[in-house]
């Protein structure tokens, strides 16, 4: 819904600041990001005939629609033009994001789930593992307050906190923002916490190289299906809290199962950041990340290196 009905407009946050939509802003390198103005709250409801939900025989669907979505007194067909409107803009930032990741060997990762999956906790651990052999920076999304990034800061490593206000998902036009504060070091990892909803990130390219979804074993084997293109969106699945299986009647197997169903590629490790379970498989998992990230930056490198050298060749002989 927040594709089309612009719930986050005017109340973004970054460490208490509020942020601006301006045209253009600089990296940490100085590249500037063009930013074409973009008002997620602009837009006229359309009194048009409403679509009307799909009537089964214990329950109404209203996701049958075009859109997939229903708002009251607005069409199909305008959900669908603002929807298109909106992530057109997202995914033009994102790109921009990506870009700036990739000639920096920063590897990216956008953790998803459930309010109260563990991710802060399962973040916190992963960061004591890796800040002694890695470069490690975090973004953390929340609607209000800043107790995340302050739980992150306490590990020493820097941490930059994006709150929504009523938003319920980060955007790529924030990312690009944070990164400016954050300046995260070449080939580092960065770790961006989103914010706790399995229903509206899934959408939001952030420039990421993988979406991470977080399910724990306390909120149901099922949720794969409830919800599933958050898993499908993602490349891995942490299935978290792993230590309080014997107090549960959770079925691992099932919601596996579950999430390939929707995702046949997603990849999945067992995790209990109170035990350490799977820990070594994500550690290796997230090295094999950013040595692939690093390797990519190195041949762009190596590639540019030898276009320089062609021009010179060619300038060199212009002059004999």
């Amino acid at each position: 819904m927040c594709t089309n009905c612009g719930c986050a407009a005017g109340e973004t946050r970054i460490e208490g600041q509020e942020l601006e939509h301006v045209d253009e802003h600089a990296h940490a390198d100085g590249t500037v990001h063009g930013h074409a103005p973009h008002h997620h709250g602009e837009h006229d409801h359309d009194h048009g005939p409403a679509y009307r939900a799909v009537r089964g025989t214990d329950h109404l669907h209203y996701g049958h629609g075009p859109a997939g979505a229903h708002a009251p007194g607005m069409s199909q067909a305008r959900m669908v033009k603002i929807e298109q409107d909106i992530l057109g803009k997202n995914n033009a930032y994102a790109a921009q994001n990506r870009r700036w990741f990739d000639e920096h060997g920063v590897f990216a990762l956008n953790f998803v789930s459930s309010p109260g999956s563990g991710k802060t906790t399962l973040l916190v651990r992963t960061i004591e593992a890796l800040k002694s052999t890695s470069r490690l920076a975090v973004i953390e999304g929340d609607q209000q307050t800043s107790f995340d990034a302050e739980r992150i800061r306490a590990t020493g490593v820097q941490a930059l906190q994006i709150n929504t206000g009523k938003g319920c998902h980060l955007d790529a036009h924030m990312v690009g923002h944070a990164l400016e504060k954050l300046r995260p070091e070449d080939e580092s990892v960065l770790l961006i916490e989103n914010v706790g909803n399995l229903v509206c990130p899934s959408a939001f390219d952030l420039g990421e190289a993988h979406k991470v979804v977080i399910l724990s074993v306390t909120e149901g084997e099922d949720k794969p299906l409830k919800y599933p293109d958050m898993f499908r969106a993602a490349s891995l699945m942490l299935l978290n809290k792993c230590d309080l299986l014997p107090h549960l009647s959770f079925d691992v197997e099932r919601a596996i199962e579950y999430a390939k169903r929707v995702n046949p590629d997603l990849h999945v490790i067992r995790t209990s950041s109170a035990t350490g379970e799977g820990f070594d498989a994500w550690l290796t998992w997230i090295a094999d990340g950013l040595a692939g990230q690093a390797a990519r930056r190195s041949q762009s490198m190596e590639l540019l290196r030898s276009r320089i050298a062609g021009l010179e060749a060619q300038l060199a002989a212009l002059k004999v």
